[in-house]
């Protein structure tokens, strides 16, 4: 792979090396986690030419006997020498009980310690109770539409976002041809390799044909309301039946896996969260056209969803906005800050310009408010005074 840095999480990470807390990065499969343990092997190197740098890769066969905290700590041990070492360990979570090593080495005083994992529930409960604030985890996704245009070393344009949206930012794809066949044979393998490594195995589950079948829903119903029992209830009329709590655990899977997010809704007037009907959208919409099939009628889903990842990327807290009947797509939090924004693909109806503009507008307090649209809007940046702006002039920017 190309040895571009990804200063977005770098500069994140930075201010902790040699610090005594384990950097966890954490994320799904293949999006770039690997290559960025070793661009800080790389940073360490040049900042300490003698580091004693250990590393273990969960993902290579000739770390097969690292099974268990107790070969972990055996091989760190033999390893070691008496200074700083730096241990890295790529899929921390393929170890039984790491959480145990890695205390136990922590306390040592001698490791500068940094894992990677794809697993949200192991990492977060597992590391938090065992480590006891002694951690910090960075969440890394697939590339942002920056990211990708840097990587395929290609210019921010209509047609390199049109490709964004077709086939996503996985970073590896800059490997492969253009070639819609290749890529989504691709995309198909990574796929199945979350899906059985990371969803399948680890939750033992039997019925992966019903897990296929959720997956679809989710894929063709990208950004709109859903609810487990609306997920039921269709089942039913397709002849397959699962209970709410079983679709209920199945969602929490493929989420652990980091493959989809779920945004609730909020209540804009009296901050309620609703506890059922959320909008569900893929870490890589790549994927997500891997298993509905890339169709440009779905435009309006995959837009929404590269709008929620842009915003996850840029650290924000995504909810879904209610008011009355009517719905606000996302209501972005972060530390102090708010910000209220409509998804549509183009805004050539007054009808459609009346309903993305004026659900904002019905939103009264100062928070800022914009419409994102696919297409251009008469050249027009704002209309009574809500903010326009193109999703390539969104995805283009820091926000």
């Amino acid at each position: 792979m190309k040895n571009i840095q990804r200063e977005i999480y770098l500069q994140k990470i930075r201010p902790f090396i040699n610090q005594p807390l384990i950097k966890v990065l954490v994320g799904q499969r293949r999006v770039g986690k690997s290559f960025l343990m070793k661009q800080l092997m790389d940073e360490v190197r040049s900042a300490c030419k003698n580091a004693n740098i250990i590393f273990i890769d969960k993902e290579k066969y000739e770390f097969d006997e690292i099974r268990n905290y107790h070969h972990l700590i055996k091989y760190v041990k033999d390893r070691q020498k008496d200074k700083l070492n730096y241990l890295f360990i790529d899929e921390v979570q393929e170890i039984e009980g790491f959480e145990k090593a890695l205390r136990s080495l922590l306390a040592d005083g001698i490791f500068d310690i940094y894992c990677t994992g794809s697993n949200a529930q192991m990492l977060s409960s597992d590391i938090a109770t065992f480590l006891s604030g002694r951690q910090m985890v960075f969440k890394v996704f697939s590339l942002s539409f920056s990211e990708f245009c840097q990587f395929n070393e290609i210019q921010p344009d209509k047609a390199s976002l049109n490709q964004y949206l077709k086939y996503g930012g996985l970073p590896y794809l800059i490997h492969l041809p253009k070639n819609d066949d290749i890529i989504f044979e691709y995309l198909k393998n990574i796929y199945d390799t979350i899906l059985f490594r990371d969803v399948v195995s680890r939750n033992e589950i039997r019925d992966v044909a019903f897990l296929n079948n959720l997956l679809q829903f989710i894929a063709d119903n990208t950004g709109s309301i859903v609810s487990a029992k609306k997920i039921s209830d269709y089942l039913k009329s397709q002849q397959s039946s699962k209970s709410v709590s079983i679709i209920i655990n199945y969602l929490t899977f493929l989420e652990n896996a980091y493959f989809i997010y779920k945004a609730k809704r909020k209540d804009i007037q009296g901050k309620k969260i609703f506890e059922v009907g959320e909008k569900y959208y893929f870490e890589d919409f790549g994927l997500r056209n891997s298993v509905q099939g890339f169709n440009i009628s779905d435009i309006n889903k995959i837009i929404e969803n590269a709008v929620y990842l842009h915003l996850l990327i840029n650290e924000y807290k995504i909810f879904v906005g209610k008011k009355g009947d009517k719905e606000i797509d996302f209501i972005a939090e972060r530390k102090n800050e708010k910000l209220y924004i409509q998804v549509t693909t183009s805004l050539s109806d007054e009808k459609v310009i009346k309903r993305e503009f004026g659900n904002l507008l019905e939103v009264k307090d100062n928070y800022p408010k914009m419409v994102v649209s696919y297409d251009e809007f008469s050249g027009s940046s704002s209309y009574k005074g809500i903010k326009h702006v193109t999703l390539l002039e969104f995805l283009s920017a820091e926000i």
